[in-house]
């Protein structure tokens, strides 16, 4: 490791009791190996020798109390830099301004300016107000009001603490994360980013913002890989769309995963989609919502509730095309109405706007009141109303009717 200093540095900072402090001065181009066992053999009194042979002085004024103080040295244009074992660069940072704090063991510089190297190359530029320096020759760590910025892709990572592995590719934001980018904002409680792979994974009450689908995103964990656009949830996730900066869908699951390249969100897991317009849920294990074509399709055993008509819909798999407020369900279709009337198929186009459904293969129409049953190949009209014409389709199929009897009606 090698730091690198001027020939001055200013008075230390006394005491609060009023101690004037230590005077240092240095000859140029003074390097030494440690920063901080320098400064710590300054305290202890040893003598040391610049690369130009002066000694340094040290004066003080006599304080009550000396072995209490917090004493410091301030150093102006520092370097502070860190090397792999085949020499290329894995830190560096530079500062107008430090200070170093016995008691404390930390330096504290003013406006640093840092670059973080990953195979000879910068993965993130760090700046500050003021931070406090750590490191162990293997690990950084700055504390302090901090902006990290990816020079490849744009990322910027505001946080209040930074530690950078260098050996893992894993730099860490902490305490109060702001990202951004052009497609994506993100608060949460840490971020955790792999450089070489270009992810970060957000954690802590994350709040994620996309630009293009307008989305904004509610979850414990968030996984973001930059290059394929992708985020990735695996706990239980909210989502929110927005269509002129008013939520037109919600969408919720244990876990997604959202394109936004493609504009797919692909839910699982006790997924469920609310749209406002029309106002229609959509529940399933496994869905996927199209934002670009305004579609949701599901391929597992789906429920569809219709809130203001209070229709309930069932089957294998489905399809709603949102624009034109059509729902398509195949397998073991059963519609339910309000007063129980229920409606049977192999198939089940349903058409929002006019309330109308039309079912195909094996119907059966079931009514309470009267009760009777209607058995065909086809049926078309209101299941809210009760109007429903079942016919026996093409083949000359005949329409079969039951009427029940009220005690066996009662009993059903």
């Amino acid at each position: 490791m090698k730091y690198q200093f001027n020939q001055k540095t200013k008075e230390a900072e006394g005491h609060e009791t009023g101690g004037k402090g230590k005077e240092f001065s240095f000859s140029p181009s003074f390097q030494l190996s440690s920063f901080f066992i320098l400064l710590l053999t300054f305290f202890l009194g040893f003598g040391l020798v610049s690369c130009g042979g002066k000694s340094p002085t040290v004066s003080q004024t006599n304080t009550p109390d000396s072995s209490n103080q917090d004493s410091k040295l301030t150093f102006f244009d520092v370097t502070l830099e860190q090397a792999d074992e085949v020499g290329r660069p894995i830190w560096k940072v530079q500062a107008k301004r430090a200070k170093y704090t016995k008691e404390k063991q930390i330096g504290q510089a003013e406006n640093p300016y840092g670059e973080l190297y990953q195979d000879g190359k910068i993965v993130y530029q760090v700046k500050a107000d003021i931070a406090d320096i750590e490191q162990d020759g293997k690990q950084l760590f700055l504390k302090g009001k901090i902006f990290a910025t990816d020079p490849t892709n744009g990322v910027v990572l505001q946080g209040n603490e930074l530690e950078w592995r260098p050996q893992e590719g894993l730099l860490i934001v902490r305490n109060q994360i702001n990202g951004t980018h052009k497609k994506l904002q993100a608060v949460a409680k840490e971020a955790r980013v792999q450089t070489r792979e270009q992810r970060i994974e957000f954690s802590g009450g994350v709040i994620a913002k996309s630009v293009d689908p307008q989305l904004q995103m509610r979850t414990e964990k968030l996984n973001w890989n930059i290059k394929e656009e992708k985020l990735i949830a695996d706990r239980p996730i909210e989502i929110d769309r927005y269509k002129n900066n008013k939520i037109s869908d919600r969408g919720k699951g244990n876990a997604a995963e959202v394109n936004l390249k493609t504009k797919i969100a692909i839910v699982q897991q006790n997924a469920q989609l609310d749209l406002l317009d029309p106002p229609l849920q959509i529940a399933s294990n496994s869905m996927t919502w199209n934002m670009n074509t305004e579609t949701v399709t599901t391929n597992t055993p789906t429920r569809m509730f219709q809130r203001v008509e209070n229709v309930t819909v069932t089957a294998n798999q489905g399809e709603m095309k949102i624009p034109q407020k059509t729902v398509y369900l195949t397998g073991n279709v059963n519609a339910v109405g309000q007063r129980s009337q229920s409606l049977r198929s192999n198939t089940l186009t349903w058409y929002l706007d006019n309330k109308l459904v039309e079912a195909q293969g094996n119907v059966v129409y079931r009514q309470i009141d009267p009760p009777l049953n209607f058995t065909g190949e086809t049926a078309v009209g209101n299941l809210q109303t009760e109007n429903i014409v079942v016919k026996g389709g093409n083949s000359g199929g005949r329409v079969i009717t039951e009427i029940i009897p009220q005690e066996r009606a009662n009993r059903q």
